[in-house]
């Protein structure tokens, strides 16, 4: 077992997705066409939103989705310091403020009580809006969020890129499956190569507003329609109405996405499988994250917390296998120090990052490989 490499993430590219994408490459179109819209269709329904929207990544996504919220500058937003940067970028693309909320220390989501502390602080309308994570597949309660939201004429943007095919459970005992829209106003999906759906790099929005969609799909091609023009116009007439940008995906990935989705159902009951197994062999002797009552983990990672992570990681590199550190917290990075946010006093968050490490999670990866993992990490606790 040690002759092989055993990374955190990998994608599971089959036959299947390859003969799709060679075919449309043989067809007439190569960017915008009609596997792009066969892919936010079958998106949709899968999701169960109304309408998806598909973008070249789920960072120029999040991007359009702060654009379609209409957040000015200085206008401020909260979000979670455990994400990567991109959830806490889209804010400063647009010259917003970044706020951080502290995390729960057991879901290592976004605390609804630290962001209500938060909220309650300050004068009615001094936030904007809120960006929960479904941090490693996890989602965060938006039937919560958006009661506080309501409260105080907040809009969601659900970052659900670590969580296609996970849910969870309302008041009323309703699966709410991650960027459904009944909760969000906008949620946003990553096809990263280590994520459920690979695309090489992609992204979806989705959202139940045909104003908020019709708004996406502006931005997303520089800003530019043809659509009700008028009849002493020629064919090659349009009108820019917006500035906007080119953030669109192309066909060919997009036709490696459909075969990717219809996968993605057994691809979350095998990661399911391995969290599972660790759980079972961990149960005790490491933290790993809880799992609320009535969710459903879609596991794009697998994070235990020990005390001597570094030495835990440099051990198992050692028997070539490649954990990764989930994340570092977005606040104390040197861009977010430099601008003032290095007094910023999130104890679980900093906590968390001291200790937390992400295991081998992937859909391809062998029991053999799991228990070789296990067995490691069991013997370095034990040693």
């Amino acid at each position: 077992m040690e002759n092989f490499k055993i990374p955190y993430g990998r994608q599971n590219i089959e036959q299947d997705d390859i003969k799709a994408v060679v075919e449309t490459l043989q067809t007439d179109f190569l960017t915008q066409g009609p596997k792009v819209k066969e892919f936010e269709d079958k998106f949709a329904q899968y999701i169960g939103a109304k309408y998806a929207l598909a973008v070249n990544n789920a960072t120029s996504g999040l991007h359009l989705a702060v654009l379609a919220m209409n957040l000015k500058k200085g206008n401020r937003v909260i979000t979670t310091p455990i994400t990567f940067a991109a959830s806490a970028n889209c804010v400063r693309y647009a010259q917003g403020e970044v706020w951080f909320a502290d995390i729960d220390p057991n879901t290592y989501l976004l605390s609804l009580e630290s962001t209500r502390k938060l909220i309650e602080g300050k004068p009615k309308g001094f936030f904007k809006g809120i960006i929960p994570v479904d941090f490693a597949g996890l989602p965060a309660n938006l039937e919560e969020f958006r009661k506080l939201a309501d409260e105080h004429d907040l809009w969601i943007i659900e970052d659900a890129c670590h969580a296609p095919g996970g849910y969870f459970t309302d008041s009323k005992n309703n699966k709410q499956y991650c960027g459904n829209g009944n909760y969000a106003d906008i949620g946003v999906f990553s096809f990263h190569p280590v994520k459920h759906i690979a695309c090489g790099e992609g992204g979806m929005l989705t959202t139940n507003s045909k104003e908020v969609y019709n708004k996406l799909s502006l931005l997303r091609t520089h800003g530019i329609t043809k659509e009700n023009m008028s009849e002493n116009h020629g064919g090659w007439f349009y009108e820019m109405q917006e500035l906007g940008f080119n953030y669109r995906l192309t066909d060919f990935q997009s036709a490696l996405g459909i075969t990717q989705l219809a996968k993605n159902n057994r691809g979350v009951i095998r990661r399911n499988e391995i969290a599972q197994t660790y759980k079972n062999a961990f149960q005790g002797k490491i933290k790993f994250q809880s799992l609320p009552s009535g969710s459903y983990n879609a596991h794009h990672l697998f994070v235990i917390e020990v005390d001597n992570r570094k030495e835990l990681y440099d051990f198992l590199k050692s028997h070539n296998i490649f954990a990764q550190i989930h994340y570092i917290p977005v606040h104390t990075l040197p861009y977010y120090k430099n601008i003032g946010y290095s007094e910023a006093e999130l104890t679980n968050a900093e906590k968390y990052y001291s200790r937390c490490i992400s295991l081998p999670m992937f859909p391809s990866l062998t029991d053999e490989e799991l228990q070789y993992v296990i067995d490691k990490v069991l013997e370095f606790i034990n040693d």
